[in-house]
């Protein structure tokens, strides 16, 4: 018998270091993009930063205080178009921006 593994043995290590190698890289990926995202969330897509939400006639609007950007979530501008009254979006829109000419003139 010889003190060196078998070329099996070697084979079987290797593909273990392997799994294990690929198995921390997809776990370090993922955390990546949790922690990714999470820097990501109520961020303005525009300038960076925290957004707010406000309710104008039972919409809600994200706003950036910064770059006055207006944001509407996934579905939001399909409810306000679907809505039985349809001047809903002029007027979200109109009392948006006369609470933007209200934040100027401060």
């Amino acid at each position: 018998m010889t003190d060196k593994p078998s070329k099996n043995e070697d084979e079987y290590f290797a593909r273990e270091d392997a799994a294990r190698l690929r198995q921390l890289r997809e776990k370090e990926s993922a955390e990546r993009l949790t922690r990714e995202r999470r820097s990501h969330f109520m961020k303005c897509p525009k300038c960076g930063a925290s957004l707010f939400t406000e309710m104008f006639h039972g919409v809600r609007v994200d706003r950036c205080p910064e770059c006055h950007g207006i944001w509407l979530d996934h579905g939001e501008v399909e409810q306000l178009l679907r809505h039985e009254d349809h001047g809903v979006l002029r007027r979200v829109l109109g009392d948006v921006a006369a609470s933007l000419r209200k934040l100027r003139a401060t």
